[in-house]
C-alpha cells in the first residue's frame, strides 16, 4: 500500500549538489521534510522554504518515517546507518530507509539485512542525471530491494526522477549504478578527446558539437558537459572526487566477479591525474584540462 502523503514525514540527510535539489522538490510537492547536513549553512535555503532542521542523524531517524540519504562515500553510509548514533539504532519499526548514495553493493546488502532484522524496509536507490537532472526532477533512479517496499515508496521517487526501475534484490541498485559509471567513464575520455581534437584542428568546437551530438556519437556527457568544457566552466555537476570513488567501487566489484574492465582502468588513472593537479572538487568535465594544453 502506497504511503499517504499526509502521513509521511521525510528525513533527508545530505544537502549536496544533488541532494539540495532533490529535497527541494519534495518540499515543493507538499511533503513534510526534516533535514540534516554536516554543514548547516548549505541547508539554509531549504530551511527558508519550509524544511525543518534537526541537529543529528539520530533526531532525523527518531522523527521521520521515510529516511533518504545521499552522502559522500561508503564510509559515510556506514556511519549514518550502522553507527551507534545512526539510523538503524534510532528509527522506529516500519520506517522506510532509502540510500541514494552511490555506494558499495555489499554495504547495501548489509544495511538491508540489518534493517529487516529490526522491522524496517531498506532500498538502495542510487541516481544518475547530475545537477541538471536533480534540479529538473528527471533523475534516473536504480533501485534494489523488495517489490512491496518499492511500490510503497514509488510516489516519492516520482517527485525526484522520471526513469525509476526496480532492478532486483538488495544491492541491485548499486550494481546497476556501477554499470552506469562504467559506461560514462570511457565515454568521458572520448568526449574530451573529441572537443580537444576540434580545437586543435582549428574548428569551432561549438559548431562541431551541433553536428556530432545528434548522430551516433550522442550522449548525455556530449550534450551536457562538452558545452561546459568549451566555455571553460568546470564547476561541479558531479565532483571528480566522487567519480573516482565510484570508479574505485566499480573496479573492486568487477575484480570480485572476475571481469576485466580496461576502459574503466584507464579512465580511473586519468581522473587520478587530474585530481592530483588539484581538481578533485571540480566537475567531471575537468578531465578536458589534461588535453587542452
Amino acid at each position: 500500500m502506497q504511503l499517504a502523503k499526509e502521513k509521511v514525514e521525510i528525513g533527508f540527510i545530505g544537502i549536496g549538489v544533488m541532494g539540495k535539489s532533490m529535497a527541494g522538490n519534495l518540499i515543493k510537492a507538499g511533503y513534510k521534510v526534516n533535514i540534516y547536513n554536516r554543514t548547516k549553512a548549505r541547508a539554509q535555503e531549504l530551511i527558508n522554504n519550509g524544511a525543518k532542521w534537526l541537529d543529528t542523524v539520530a533526531e532525523i531517524a527518531n522523527k521521520s518515517n521515510v529516511i533518504i540519504t545521499i552522502v559522500g562515500y561508503p564510509k559515510d553510509v556506514e556511519e549514518v546507518y550502522l553507527g551507534e548514533n545512526g539510523i538503524l539504532n534510532n528509527a522506529e519499526k516500519g520506517t522506510y530507509l532509502i540510500d541514494m548514495t552511490t555506494s558499495s553493493p555489499k554495504l547495501a546488502q548489509r544495511v538491508f539485512q540489518e534493517a529487516l532484522a529490526k522491522g524496517m524496509y531498506a532500498l538502495d536507490a542510487p541516481v544518475s542525471g547530475g545537477d541538471i537532472g536533480a534540479r529538473e526532477a528527471r533523475l534516473s533512479i536504480m533501485v534494489g530491494g523488495d517489490q512491496e517496499a518499492f511500490e510503497n515508496i514509488k510516489p516519492i521517487f516520482e517527485i525526484m526522477g522520471k526513469n525509476i526501475v526496480l532492478q532486483g534484490k538488495a544491492g541491485s541498485g548499486q550494481h546497476t549504478k556501477m554499470c552506469n559509471q562504467i559506461a560514462i567513464a570511457s565515454n568521458m575520455i572520448g568526449v574530451c578527446e573529441a572537443i580537444a581534437y576540434a580545437k586543435k584542428t582549428g574548428l569551432d568546437p561549438t559548431t562541431v558539437l551541433k553536428s556530432i551530438e545528434a548522430g551516433a556519437a550522442g550522449s548525455f556527457s556530449l550534450s551536457n558537459l562538452a558545452p561546459r568544457m568549451i566555455a571553460g566552466n568546470f564547476e561541479p555537476g558531479f565532483y571528480v572526487k566522487h567519480f573516482i570513488k565510484d570508479m574505485t567501487i566499480a573496479l573492486d566489484s568487477a575484480k570480485e566477479i572476475g571481469l576485466w574492465t580496461p576502459g574503466l582502468e584507464l579512465a580511473k588513472s586519468l581522473y587520478d591525474k587530474i585530481a592530483a593537479l588539484g581538481e578533485e572538487d571540480s566537475g567531471t568535465q575537468a578531465l578536458y584540462k589534461l588535453l587542452d594544453k
